[in-house]
């Protein structure tokens, strides 16, 4: 195989997208969730993290009511608020879950980052 050489070598970069999925195939978390519960957190309401993202707040309630299903834990607690509103915020298990994610995600972009060095870059640093 031809390696990419030169100034279109120092261009590329390997991106990627990674979710989990049932056995069913159906998805159950990903980096579209991920950002969304990273949002949550920052946030502290649902309505903020969907605003901030620029997803619906039926969007964002349907991706996290899935993937509560899909992990079988409840990631996120709904506050009812009077004057001021109320918040949404992440469960111990949700934070765990998103720290967990979050390494996982680290080092799969690690492990593609050495491949794409020793087989499209030909080991060159």
């Amino acid at each position: 195989m031809r390696r990419a050489t030169g100034a279109h070598a120092a261009r590329l970069r390997p991106r990627l997208k990674v979710w989990l999925e049932c056995d069913t195939g159906e998805g159950a978390f990903g980096d579209g969730r991920w950002r969304l519960l990273e949002a949550v957190a920052r946030e502290g309401s649902l309505k903020g993290a969907s605003d901030a993202l620029g997803i619906s707040y039926r969007k964002a309630w349907g991706d996290l009511r899935k993937a509560e299903g899909g992990l079988g834990i409840q990631l996120i607690e709904k506050r009812r608020g009077g004057a001021d509103g109320g918040e949404t915020l992440l469960t111990d298990a949700g934070r765990q879950w998103l720290a967990a994610y979050k390494r996982f995600r680290r080092k799969v972009e690690k492990a593609v980052a050495k491949e794409f060095k020793a087989e499209i870059l030909g080991g060159r640093k």
